[in-house]
């Protein structure tokens, strides 16, 4: 992350390098990435914004001349690549895993200050005063993660690698690694060539999405009273309700459906059958 850029509407975007090199989170890493990856992040995140899907931007692409060493296919085969470096935007890159890293090492009070400061920032709708802030971001977030799945489904996109630190907290989609598009739909299609358990094929995201909220309320759960653990745990409750009711709204859009008929989920199965049949 190298700054926050406040344009002439006065919309906030934090600039982050994509590729720059190590940082103290590169772990074991070299921190770099190659110029294939980074011309598909380029795109694809300039493709998912004007198909209306919530999405970090791309601003620019530099290529280097350093090498980086790759292994494209898991298979051992290490071939020298063009590197490349992606300066990216997004109202904020704070994740699902931001917070969990925090929970998990027991620093309460900087995850406080952090859940506070995110709050702040970037949910205005809710006071800075009320003692359920935590629960208001909470409820937001399940939602807006039940919609912004629905939304890949609605374009058959495949993220690829769906842990909570590619989440965010914004409701998003960043982080473009191994992702895809269905040619034609199946639900078990994988574009990600080290998923050998097909954890995060395209059907099992919204699942996905739901096993990450659910680490998100792990995280929070230290700052909540047992009343708005309870609370929240019912909220988590209706995030398949929520991606439900938005999955049937598109599809229902996309086949030109109007008002409310009790065939149109099974219209909408049958077509997602059949397509899978051809």
């Amino acid at each position: 992350l190298i700054g926050v850029y406040t344009n002439r509407h006065g919309e906030k975007w934090e600039l982050q390098l994509k590729g720059s090199g190590k940082t103290p989170y590169s772990r074991n890493g070299d921190g770099r990435a190659v110029l294939r990856s980074s011309v598909r992040e380029f795109l694809c995140s300039e493709a998912m914004h004007y198909l209306g899907i919530p999405t970090s931007r791309a601003a620019s692409l530099v290529v280097s001349d350093d090498d980086v060493w790759r292994d494209q296919f898991y298979n051992g085969n290490i071939k020298k690549e063009r590197g490349a470096i992606v300066l990216r935007l997004a109202k904020s890159w704070f994740r699902i895993g931001s917070l969990e890293i925090l929970a998990h090492s027991g620093e309460l009070d900087l995850l406080r200050r952090l859940l506070d400061f995110i709050i702040q920032e970037h949910f205005p709708s809710i006071a800075m005063n009320d003692s359920n802030r935590y629960l208001e971001f909470f409820s937001t977030v399940v939602s807006e993660t039940a919609n912004l799945i629905s939304l890949w489904m609605s374009v058959g996109f495949a993220h690829g690698v769906c842990n909570t630190d590619n989440f965010s907290l914004l409701s998003i989609t960043i982080d473009y690694g191994p992702f895809g598009f269905m040619d034609s739909y199946d639900p078990n299609f994988v574009p990600n060539t080290s998923d050998d358990e097909r954890r995060y094929k395209i059907g099992n995201q919204a699942n996905v999405g739901l096993f990450n909220l659910s680490k998100l309320l792990q995280a929070l759960k230290p700052l909540l009273d047992p009343r708005q653990k309870q609370l929240a745990s019912q909220i988590l409750k209706g995030y398949g309700e929520h991606y439900y009711s938005r999955f049937t709204e598109l599809f229902k859009t996309k086949l030109g459906l109007l008002g409310e008929n009790e065939n149109d989920n099974y219209l909408i199965a049958f077509l997602l059958k059949v397509s899978l049949l051809c």
